[in-house]
């Protein structure tokens, strides 16, 4: 059995706190990727990319993903560049994946775009247009649904989430 669904996107869309709200709706148990990553390695993301490169943390993710896409039933929640494997893309196919995505604006006001985001330590506007000009056709590739998160508050992103795939709060 494989997670009820699958949240992907950009940093700071909301991929956290809306899987959390669709967990509970849903009756089953939330798990990020990323919490998964920073807890095997006892560090933060911005460390392992510092100390390691993006590569290494990138294998750290494949394989974080491939074990929770394995064993969680509940909602999953993918690191922002999870789809940037192939592997990964292709695990993704036939899984109830939603994209929550977002505009450049929102992404500011949200995140502010901050230091803690290791892709966009430099001209963070620019690099997060960049990261998704890269990235927008993957997760619509992968995506069952794209629900923007827009002006939303994030009950109403969840609901747009049980809306488009059809769902049945428990």
């Amino acid at each position: 059995m494989s997670p009820r669904l699958v949240l992907t996107g950009p940093m700071g869309v909301g991929k956290s706190t809306v899987g959390q709200l669709l967990a509970e709706r849903l009756g089953v148990g939330y798990r990020d990727t990323d919490d998964d990553i920073v807890a095997a390695e006892g560090r933060t993301i911005s460390d392992i990319f510092v100390e390691d490169g993006e590569p290494a943390f990138r294998a750290l993710e494949k394989e974080a993903v491939r074990q929770a896409l394995a064993s969680h039933h509940g909602v999953l929640a993918l690191g922002g560049g999870a789809i940037l494997d192939p592997d990964t893309r292709a695990l993704l196919a036939g899984e109830r994946v939603v994209h929550l995505s977002m505009d450049v604006e929102e992404a500011v006001r949200r995140t502010g775009l901050g230091a803690a985001r290791p892709l966009l330590a430099v001209n963070p506007r620019k690099q997060w247009r960049e990261l998704m000009e890269a990235r927008r056709h993957l997760y619509e590739e992968t995506a069952t649904a794209v629900v923007p998160t827009d002006g939303r508050t994030p009950e109403e992103v969840a609901d747009a989430v049980l809306d488009a795939l059809e769902l049945k709060e428990a």
